[in-house]
């Protein structure tokens, strides 16, 4: 895979045309040197040509963005020049991978349903745009995640028991109870902590990138989101800082076919999300989400552009999300179940790649049989642990944000102790360490 700089994309880091030197000059950059005898516009805000004709310019007048791709459905390449030529370990990995976040899912998700977690959010269907992304960046780029990249975590090496402790808010969890389930977070393993608000990261994550820039440290920003993030005033926001600062982040957006219950056209009349990356200047690409293959060569291209050039780049990878939203969530009241069998059955990203690795001879029944069973174990035997962990105790709430506490949470916290004492027989305190 190339990145091309030619006019489909809208960032090219290069040494400027004659057109954009014209446009320097009007925008008052002193050194270009204008050729009087060339009749071109040079108005401060384009980069354009005249025209006599009078024509309004259609939408759908443009080229659309096609949908990059390494495998087939059934696995197979289509280009031998476009295979990453990945190792068996590493590919079996991220298969691997795979099979564990499908486990630790299916597994929360029923706990949810059994009253044991309160939240949970699956990622049935959008398996290679995590996995994939995720193995083609650095371990210490710094990642932004929206709420449903539970993969690039755990590709990263973030365990079984600190994801199920996080769900359960026990003494164990690094985030000591505070958040929901499901929002991760570790400064080992370069994660940002995912808050709740939606979009709110995409702005962050250009800000980082900038300290990057400026730092000179050779590393990237990337930061995920849902195509209805992309509607949040944040994204066009983001979009706009990172193109005029010249930041190296990618943006990656995961296009899954609905934004909870609003499929996509009802969310914008455009070219998808990648149509926004001309617009703002950045450098753009459409990939197959439902590849791990593609994902991965995406996005290690993109990562190495926005490095090299000190540029934002837009991936689009296009998916679909076969688990319901959330728990919060009952998809079949939008959508049939006839639409997502369809899915499921006809493009799955995990046997996708299981294809892939046994028409490589690299993976059998065998194999398979085994490491489900594995996985499967290692997931009951984490949520039955992490289970009996004590919570911590409910006077933490109050601490770690101010070194001397303030007098109006020094007065919530008495108020709320001689709440619990009172109506200590309603709460679970003999489940919390040190109860009151």
């Amino acid at each position: 895979m190339r990145v091309h700089t030619g006019p489909v994309l809208s960032r090219v880091c290069q040494a400027p045309s004659y057109a954009q030197q014209v446009h320097m000059c009007s925008a008052g950059v002193s050194s270009v040197n204008l050729k009087p005898d060339v009749d071109i516009p040079v108005f401060a805000g384009s980069q354009s040509h005249w025209t006599e004709r009078l024509e309004l310019i259609h939408p759908h007048s443009h080229k659309r963005f096609p949908v990059y791709r390494v495998t087939d459905r059934k696995g197979s390449v289509l280009n031998p020049s476009e295979e990453p030529q990945l190792a068996q370990e590493f590919v079996e990995k991220m298969y691997r991978t795979m099979i564990l976040l499908n486990t630790m899912d299916t597994i929360l998700y029923e706990s949810q349903r059994q009253g044991r977690i309160s939240f949970y959010m699956t990622t049935f269907g959008e398996e290679a745009t995590l996995i994939g992304s995720a193995a083609a960046l650095e371990p210490d780029d710094l990642v932004y995640a929206q709420y449903r990249e539970t993969g690039v975590l755990m590709w990263r090496g973030f365990s079984v028991d600190q994801f199920i402790n996080q769900c359960f808010g026990n003494c164990e969890d690094g985030g000591k109870g505070r958040q929901m389930p499901v929002h991760y977070g570790s400064k080992n393993h370069h994660f940002v902590t995912i808050s709740s608000p939606l979009t709110t990261q995409l702005p962050q994550a250009v800000g980082s990138a900038y300290a990057y820039k400026l730092a000179k440290n050779g590393r990237c920003v990337i930061t995920y989101f849902g195509e209805g993030a992309a509607s949040e005033g944040d994204a066009h926001a983001a979009f706009n800082f990172a193109a005029t600062l010249n930041c190296p982040v990618i943006f990656f957006c995961r296009n899954n076919g609905y934004a909870i219950s609003t499929p996509t056209h009802e969310q914008y009349g455009g070219d998808g999300i990648a149509g926004h990356g001309p617009g703002y200047g950045i450098t753009t690409i459409r990939v197959d989400g439902n590849d791990a293959l593609a994902v991965y060569n995406a996005t290690k291209a993109s990562r190495e552009y926005a490095v090299a050039e000190s540029c934002p780049v837009l991936i689009e990878a296009m998916t679909y999300r076969v688990g319901h939203h959330s728990t919060s969530d009952d998809s079949s009241a939008y959508r049939s179940l006839d639409e997502v069998k369809q899915w499921d059955n006809l493009d799955s990203p995990v046997s996708r790649l299981r294809r892939y690795l046994e028409l490589k001879g690299w993976w059998d029944d065998g194999k398979e049989r085994s490491w489900k069973e594995e996985a499967r174990k290692m997931v009951v035997k984490s949520l039955a642990r992490a289970e009996k962990v004590l919570k911590p105790e409910w006077k933490e709430m109050f601490y770690d944000v101010y070194y001397d506490m303030p007098d109006q949470l020094v007065k919530q916290m008495k108020s709320m102790e001689n709440h619990v004492e009172q109506y200590k027989d309603k709460y679970p305190v003999n489940k919390h360490k040190n109860p009151v």
